[in-house]
């Protein structure tokens, strides 16, 4: 195996089926390692960013130091060695979603991205004056902004699927919803604010069986659950490297293959092509003719690794894991006098927002930073459910396989001293 293509070689971990080794997976984390304002670093912003393993950072580091060079282009042995690594973590995506063939991957920027090439490409060609896409209540900007904007260009009109006190979406709202005008359905699958878990499974199925395509943001569903396309039948799914473990800069679109072989390309450059001369250009099959210019190479094999590492802890441990986690951390701050939780749907993921009477979430993230707990404050990126709960900003610890116990302990903690200090 050449120095490159071993780039996304995962680190040691405890083998399948033994009871998660947090302490043991702490290690991989350096940055776990430090302390803020003088105390142990609490890490529960996992929703905005994920920590990466040492294996993720090792592999892009080999690849800069050993293996740099162009993909796809070149003839030489490291160019070869790059394309090698880089098709290699396409194909690591795609077992890990359970992609049939490979070249339904394409390899974007982030989540933002992705949602974005579909609008522009899938979309937005197939709309008239009329015609209507139907998202949730409870969507990140990043799935309202460019449907807006497509239904601004095309006379297209954006429909809102509600959604309960708990935070679940109203099936029945949605099913009432779907009309013979509607050309796309495009739905979280974990909410960033409110870390409901959707049933993505039965709207796809729903909305197939009125023959309306389905676009799923897993941004937050792909850290934390198993997710297999397949059996899932949506049309697009897309997330980002970076919550995922790992880098920034590089996401992920599965698109079915009728889907993006009718596609036209979302840009133009270099690598996307087969041909060009100045009067006809001719464009590359998908995926390559979704991704102009020279990618972001070492977030790919980054990212590769990143899967390698979590798909060795196992997705069913980690979901298991995060969502007892997630329980002694509900049940916990559920205590703490004047203490609401937002968002309490029965299924849920890895996410717990919540207000204090009478304080603002930025006073409490300042408090809590002081203690050396991180976690976020604000809008989060989805100002419409916050305002359907009227709160304009919530407190927001998102847990990660790598937290335990004791963090939560250290944050229930931290959130009494906050009640005392503006109590």
């Amino acid at each position: 195996m050449s120095a490159v293509a071993g780039m996304a070689a995962s680190a040691t971990l405890p083998e399948a089926g033994m009871t998660l080794d947090v302490q043991r997976i702490r290690e991989d984390f350096p940055v776990l390692r430090q302390q803020v304002h003088g105390k142990p670093l609490v890490y529960l912003d996992n929703a905005a960013t994920s920590q990466k393993p040492k294996a993720v950072v090792e592999a892009m580091e080999r690849y800069y130091l050993t293996g740099n060079a162009n993909v796809h282009r070149g003839i030489h042995v490291l160019s070869e060695q790059a394309t090698e690594a880089f098709e290699g973590a396409r194909a690591t995506v795609a077992r890990f979603f359970n992609v049939g063939d490979v070249r339904e991957i394409v390899f974007v920027r982030g989540a933002t991205e992705g949602i974005n090439l579909v609008a522009h490409s899938f979309a937005r060609p197939r709309l008239t004056v009329g015609d209507e896409i139907l998202i949730s209540e409870m969507e990140h900007h990043s799935n309202i902004v460019p449907w807006q904007m497509i239904c601004q260009e095309t006379g297209a009109r954006l429909r809102v699927v509600p959604i309960n006190d708990d935070g679940e979406l109203r099936l029945d709202e949605f099913e009432r919803l779907l009309s013979p005008r509607t050309r796309l359905v495009s739905i979280v699958h974990v909410s960033n604010a409110l870390g409901t878990i959707n049933p993505v499974k039965q709207v796809i199925r729903m909305a197939h069986e009125r023959g309306v395509p389905v676009l799923v943001d897993g941004a937050q569903a792909a850290p934390h659950l198993p997710v297999d396309v397949q059996s899932l039948d949506c049309d697009f799914y897309v997330c980002s490297g970076h919550k995922l473990f790992g880098p920034t800069g590089i996401g992920v679109v599965f698109g079915k293959a009728r889907h993006l072989e009718a596609m036209p390309p979302y840009q133009g450059g270099g690598d996307m092509i087969l041909s060009v001369t100045f009067e006809k250009t001719i464009y590359n099959e998908a995926p390559l003719k979704f991704e102009a210019g020279t990618p972001h190479i070492a977030g790919a094999i980054g990212l590769g690794a990143a899967i390698d590492y979590i798909s060795r802890v196992g997705l069913d441990r980690i979901a298991a894991y995060e969502g007892e986690l997630l329980t002694y951390a509900a049940d916990a701050i559920s205590t703490i006098s004047g203490v609401r939780i937002i968002g309490t749907a029965k299924e849920k993921a890895g996410i717990l927002s919540f207000v204090l009477n009478g304080v603002h979430a930025h006073d409490i993230g300042t408090i809590l930073d002081q203690e050396g707990i991180a976690i976020r404050t604000g809008h989060h990126c989805a100002q419409p459910v916050l305002q359907r709960f009227s709160v304009p900003a919530t407190a927001r610890a998102s847990v990660a396989f790598y937290n335990t116990r004791d963090e939560i302990d250290s944050l229930v903690k931290a959130i009494h001293k906050a009640t005392e200090l503006f109590g």
